[in-house]
């Protein structure tokens, strides 16, 4: 699903980490550590196509990025920015296909509230259900983590557990 070949992603033409060969299968669940602005965002972003200067190579198809941000239209309700999402994908999703998985990652009492008044642990959790739409098999996340209680941290290791197991993969930073 996706392979590194002395990949080393570059600013200002100085290497941000040393070159990195990785082969990530079908099952894999990887997680990028290192400090603060080691690099980790960099690379999430250059496998995504967002940054271009790196030296080596990599192959990715079928992914799915989500950023730092959640990447919702505030003004848009859940499952506004589902649908949305699912049209940009090709995809046309019915109410109620889009409460189940609202309803799977605990959001389907905010299904029609604008996204501006949900928390950002609920607006992650939008995220998370636009992630289980997805057919992509590889996610690429950046600090998935990121404004969650408890319970959305089980939730999401559940999902990423789920999605391995199901023949996808995962790399996290």
């Amino acid at each position: 699903m996706l392979q590194l070949r002395e990949l080393a992603c570059l600013r200002e033409e100085r290497e941000l980490f040393e070159p990195i060969s990785l082969n990530v299968q079908a099952g894999d669940c990887v997680e990028v550590l290192g400090p603060n602005g080691a690099g980790k965002t960099t690379l999430l972003r250059t496998l995504a196509g967002l940054h271009t200067q790196f030296t080596g190579t990599f192959e990715c198809s079928n992914y799915l990025y989500q950023g730092h941000r959640v990447a919702l239209d505030e003004l848009m309700t859940p499952l506004e920015n589902l649908r949305w999402y699912g049209a940009l994908d090709g995809q046309s999703y019915g109410d109620h296909e889009l409460r189940d998985v609202l309803q799977e990652v605990g959001m389907v009492r905010k299904a029609l509230t604008p996204c501006q008044q949900l928390s950002q642990g609920q607006q992650r959790r939008v995220s998370m259900a636009r992630w289980r739409l997805s057919a992509a098999k590889l996610w690429l996340l950046d600090e998935p983590y990121t404004s969650l209680d408890q319970a959305g941290q089980t939730l999401l290791n559940t999902l990423l557990a789920q999605h391995c197991r199901a023949g996808g993969a995962v790399l996290a930073a």
